[in-house]
């Protein structure tokens, strides 16, 4: 692929994935060197086994000063609805405006390992995230439902600045209740712009107020040698290929090679390693700098307030320092 004539930064706003087998010596500093290289956001993730979204999000907002930091994404059948409430306005009263709020189904084989997986996943996530933003604002909570039951709860202290709740999901009837009960979107990765246009349109078939959030994942890797950034963002690329990622192929034109390759393939990592580089360039942000800024503009132009990259690669701090070359364009 030929560099780009164009050297202007990508617009909107940008962010990293705190990677989840990070270094537990390296997260703060992980999370404080992205906010000295300009980077708008910092996400940590809850997926089971590992470590906890709200637990991780305290320390970084603790030891960072002006940088957003998401939880993407708190499952909905985790925990009861009234004490998360609790902990996202706390996290919000003690530093106001630098939150924003994932919540979502869960994966469902972890989710039924967890003894947590509703019979009605749609039924509770709008019952959830209806009561969870009336509770953060100070709101009593609504009547009870078939899952969620926290009529007439008051959480006093309440943040000045209230964070958006936006939901991580990908089915067509998920999305649409981002819509009606949150105040946005939460696109995993591979969030091609075609993925992004057809969620947008679940998502905006439902009736909703404001300019809603739409934060998008994507595994990332920069290098000045554009083969070397393809061949090391094919390791996060292995899961895309299994059924529960259907909704983000789907969209694209090359959907149906892409499960004839997979079938293929006698395992995810030899499906990675052979698909075709456009292939990964499409489902990636990667290449040079300036090929990279311009996935991150399309992704914005398709609809995405946030593009957040996913580093790639054995040493997460490094890769870190070459993602950020996305933010200032270099001679």
């Amino acid at each position: 692929m030929p560099e780009s004539d164009d050297d202007t930064p990508a617009c909107g706003r940008i962010g990293v994935m705190l990677p989840r087998d990070l270094p537990v010596r390296d997260m703060l500093p992980f999370a404080r060197r992205a906010e000295e290289l300009g980077f708008d956001q910092v996400w940590v993730v809850e997926d089971l086994g590992w470590r906890g979204g709200i637990a991780q999000a305290g320390p970084v907002l603790a030891s960072t000063t002006s940088i957003t930091v998401g939880i993407g994404i708190m499952p909905a059948g985790a925990r009861n609805v009234c004490f998360a409430a609790m902990e996202l306005a706390t996290l919000a009263q003690l530093y106001p405006g630098r939150l924003i709020a994932g919540v979502g189904h869960g994966m469902p084989d972890w989710m039924r390992q967890a003894g947590a997986w509703p019979a009605s996943p749609l039924t509770l996530i709008k019952e959830y995230t209806t009561a969870l933003r009336l509770l953060i604002r100070g709101k009593p909570g609504p009547a009870g439902g078939r899952y969620v039951r926290c009529e007439g709860v008051v959480i006093t202290e309440t943040p000045d600045i209230v964070p958006p709740v936006i939901l991580g999901v990908r089915g067509p009837k998920s999305q649409a209740a981002a819509g009606e009960v949150a105040d946005g979107l939460l696109l995993a990765e591979p969030a091609a712009p075609a993925y992004i246009n057809s969620s947008l349109q679940h998502m905006n078939g439902a009736p909703h107020t404001g300019s809603p959030e739409v934060v998008t994942y994507d595994a990332a890797a920069v290098d000045d040698n554009e083969d070397a950034a393809v061949a090391r963002v094919r390791n996060g690329l292995t899961s895309v290929g299994e059924p529960a990622w259907a909704a983000h192929i789907d969209p694209l034109p090359f959907a149906a090679q892409l499960r004839e390759h997979r079938a293929a393939c006698a395992d995810a990592r030899r499906f990675a390693q052979t698909m075709p580089a456009d292939w990964v360039r499409r489902l990636s942000i990667t290449g040079t700098p300036a090929q990279a800024r311009e996935a991150i503009k399309a992704r914005h132009a398709a609809g995405a307030t946030s593009v957040v990259l996913t580093p790639t690669g054995p040493d997460a701090l490094a890769s870190l320092d070459s993602l950020a070359r996305v933010l200032d364009p270099r001679p």
